[in-house]
């Protein structure tokens, strides 16, 4: 199983910056894709960086990053606007063992809120 643990979350004044991680522990067999997902009150649960893309809404300002030899991924976030309120989730798709097929993994997810 993989365990996915977010940080970095936190209140952050309009034009400010901020550096989720999230680290991927337990037992597998290799981590493949990585990605930062985000739900704010009352709205679906949208991607906002995967290891090609980025959201419409965060590109030029949110950069994914990631370290394989710890099996950590980042999520640098400048010029942040209050509509990136949002609990930001780590999503990873793990094989357990060679040659298995993946499963797809989440953490708690992390608080981010943009406010003066």
């Amino acid at each position: 199983q993989v365990q996915l643990v977010e940080s970095g979350g936190g209140l952050v004044q309009p034009g400010g910056s901020l550096r989720l991680s999230c680290a991927a522990s337990g037992s597998f067999f290799r981590i493949n894709a990585m990605a930062w997902y985000r739900q704010a009150p009352g709205e679906q649960r949208e991607l906002v960086a995967g290891s090609t893309s980025y959201a419409d809404s965060v590109k030029g300002r949110f950069l994914i990053s990631r370290d394989n030899a710890k099996n950590t991924v980042f999520l640098e976030m400048n010029s942040l606007k209050p509509e990136d309120t949002a609990v930001y989730y780590c999503n990873a798709e793990a094989q357990l063992y060679p040659g298995g097929r993946q499963f797809n993994y989440w953490g708690q997810g992390t608080q981010v809120t943009v406010s003066s």
